[in-house]
This record gives structure tokens, sequence and C-alpha cells, in this order.
């Protein structure tokens, strides 16, 4: 992997390699936020506010384990390379603990294989992200992020319209097939990436607390504003894709599997725009590109929080794969809120795609681990928060599902405002 580095040119073939580890992640997240809060509301009976708690606790394992694991595997030095003894460790665990988690019929056992799920997944994620800034140079960072974005999308859409499927024929199937591809994705990053021999600088690196101290003494205060604003829109959308499918079952009337069907529109597009956002980021700006995106992205929410629910499930045009029936037996459609979902979906890869590879490019080679871990310590706060505060707000509202899309774009300009002053993560030249 020496040459990918040292090339003026991205090396898309390593790139979309690397990428199979971030499908076989977001297919675990894609199932897991589909359809555990609808076992835990429909299966065990926990409240909306409950169910907003219990899916923050695999962002309060990450929030202890991702920072620090990015830090350590920045210091590590082995046969394998520094990242790929994470994986090696943590995927297959994270396979069996998914398996299992649909088959627990009691709530302490349901806990029991959720949080090994949590632990191991927190323990392998930021290691493999770290991966694509230490294969790239920094002027296609946004591209690369592109392009291992396109390939996690793809697996979101696997775990919403395979998983929609596969879940009206056993809630069990979504989660098995999860299990067998993370297995498949790991593998293929261990026998095809292979980590460059040189780390950057030798000397020791400040740690994690470091690092971020550092941040708040820059009187440019541009590295804080990126990890704030990160913060304030995982808020937003992190919220809105909890609890999507309970908005779907509760405001809009349709069963499980087809909310997470509709939603699966989000991804689709977010694949298919991830690509344009790294290279529109490219040409324009990575910041600039991420503001177009927060505004597009807090539009959209607020016409799903004004129009009725009626309306939105207006049938647009027919839509295979995609789209759902809105009549038993009928044609899928693509419907007004699958249109508001794709803009969603491209707004959404404006601002993901070029998040990572500003952070990263605050820092030199040598501590892109524990960057890494600062952009999941804020996005993983934020995860926490969003959820528990959106839960809260529906249940105080008498399980209002709708509230989730006036509370978004709130903190979505928040994070417009801390961008309009950030003036350092633009790519730089080799």
């Amino acid at each position: 992997m020496e040459n990918t580095m040292s090339s003026s040119r991205l090396n898309y073939g390593k790139i979309f390699l690397l990428g199979f580890g971030f499908f076989g992640v977001s297919i675990v997240w894609g199932v897991y936020n589909a359809f555990v809060p609808i076992f835990l509301s429909e299966k065990f009976g926990l409240s909306a506010a409950l169910v907003g708690f219990f899916m923050t606790l695999d962002n309060i394992a990450a929030l202890f384990i991702q920072p620090p694991v990015g830090a350590w595997s920045d210091r590590l030095r082995s046969p394998l390379g520094r990242r790929i003894p994470f994986i090696l460790i943590g995927a297959p665990i994270t396979a069996v603990a998914f398996g299992l988690v649909p088959i627990a019929a009691i709530l302490p056992l349901f806990v029991a294989c959720t949080s090994t799920l949590l632990l191991s997944a927190a323990l392998w994620r930021t290691p493999l992200v770290a991966l694509m800034p230490d294969i790239t140079p920094s002027e296609f960072r946004s591209q690369a992020n592109g392009i291992v974005n396109f390939m996690g999308g793809i697996g979101v859409i696997v775990a919403l319209q395979a998983g929609g499927l596969l879940y009206n024929m056993s809630p069990n199937f979504p989660f098995w097939l999860g299990s067998a591809l993370v297995i498949v994705s790991a593998l293929i990053v261990y026998l095809f990436i292979e980590e460059p021999k040189e780390y950057g600088e030798s000397e020791k690196q400040p740690s994690m607390l470091e690092s971020l101290k550092e941040l708040f003494n820059d009187s440019d205060k541009s590295g804080l504003r990126i990890l704030f604003a990160i913060f304030f829109w995982f808020i937003g959308y992190s919220a809105v894709e909890t609890f999507f499918t309970l908005y779907a079952r509760n405001h809009l009337g349709l069963s499980a599997g087809d909310g997470a069907t509709l939603l699966s529109v989000l991804p689709l597009f977010f694949v298919l725009a991830a690509m344009p956002a790294g290279f529109l980021a490219g040409k324009i700006g990575r910041r600039l590109t991420i503001s177009i995106g927060l505004i597009i992205l807090s539009v959209m929410f607020l016409m799903l929080f004004i129009t009725p629910a009626e309306a939105l499930l207006t049938g647009i045009a027919p839509l295979p794969l995609v789209g759902i029936p809105l009549v038993e037996g009928g044609a899928r459609m693509l419907t007004l809120a699958g249109v508001m979902l794709i803009l969603c979906g491209i707004a959404w890869a404006f601002i993901n795609i070029n998040s990572l590879p500003m952070v990263v490019d605050l820092t030199g080679l040598a501590r892109v681990g524990t960057f890494t871990g600062l952009y999941y310590l804020f996005s993983t706060l934020s995860a926490i928060v969003g959820p528990n505060v959106n839960g809260w707000a529906i249940q105080l509202t008498g399980n209002n599902y709708n509230m989730i899309m006036i509370i978004a774009p709130v903190f979505l300009l928040i994070a417009f405002w801390l961008m309009m002053g950030v003036k350092k993560g633009e790519a730089s030249s080799s």
C-alpha cells in the first residue's frame, strides 16, 4: 500500500476494497436501528423514552471505547499493522452477538446479546475508519471517503431493503444475513488491504485528551467548531434515523417492514450522491459543500413535519424494490415522503462525506487514529443525546412521533452557524 500514499492519484481499487469493511459495519447498524426499536416496543413493551435510552447504549459504549482505541491503534506496532488486529478480533465477536439478538426471548438475555454486540463493534470501528486516511493523501480524502461511504450506503440499503423483506418472513433473518456479511467484509479487508509501513512522525505523540486540549487552546477555534458542528448535526440526524420505523408505523400508519423500505430511499440516494459529494468538495471546498447539505436537510425535515400524513403517502410514480405498496397487493410506489427522503439522502452525503476528512486534515498522519477518535467522541456524544431528547419529546407530546421532524432542524441550523466560522480542514497538497 506504500504506493497509495506516494502516488499523486487515488487508488480506486484499494479504496473500494476497504469499503467492504464499511459495508459490513453499515449492515449491522442499519438492521439494528431499524428493528431493535420494534423488538423493544412490541416484544418487551418498553415506552418511547426507554426505547430512546436503550438505542443510545451503542453510543455510550462507543463513547468510552472508540476514541481511546483510535489513539491506541496509532501507537500499536504489529506484523499485521496497527489497525488490522482490532478488526480481526472485533468483527467475529460482533457477528456472533448480532446473530443472537433476535432469538433472545427475555429482556436480560436480549440486553446481554446487544451489550456484547455494542462493545465488540466499538472495538474495531475507529481502526477501520482510520485506514482510509492512512492510505489516502489529503487532497483525495473527500473522494476516498465518498467511495467508502458509497459501500457503506449499499450496506444500509441491503439492511433496510433486503432486511425489510426478510423481516416480514422472519425477524431472525435480517440479523443472520448481517452476521454472515460482517465476516465476509472483515476477511476482504484483511486479505486485500496492506497498511503503510511508514506512520509519520516517530516521536511521542500527544494523547487524545492532549490533542483535544490543543484544539481548545487554538486561537482560531476551527477545530472545535468542526467538532461541535458534528455534534449538533448528528443529534438531528441520528434521532430521526432511530425513531423512523416507529414514526412510519405510528404517524404514517405503515408496517415496520414498509417503514424500513420507505427509509431505504435515503441511503440509496446517499450512496448515489456519496462520490459526487466528495468530488464536489474537491471543486468548491468541504465547508461550503457541508453547509449546502445542512440547509437542504433542515428544509426537508421541516417539510416532513408540516405535510399531513395522508399527503406524504401520495403516490408519485411506480418504483420497484424501494417503493412501498399503498394498498394491499398493489404496485410499489414512490411517495411524496419518499421524494423528501431522497433529498435528505443527497444532503446527508454532502455533510457526512466531507466531515471526517476535515477532522483528520487538522493533524498529520501520525495522529490520524487519535483525531478519528475525536470525530467519534463528538458524533457518539450527539447520538446519545439525540434519541433521548427525541424519546422524551415523543412521550411528553402523547407519543407524537412527528415531533422528531421539528426538533432535528433546530440542531442542524446550529451546526450550520458553527460551520460558518470554520477556516481549517480543507484539502492540502501532498
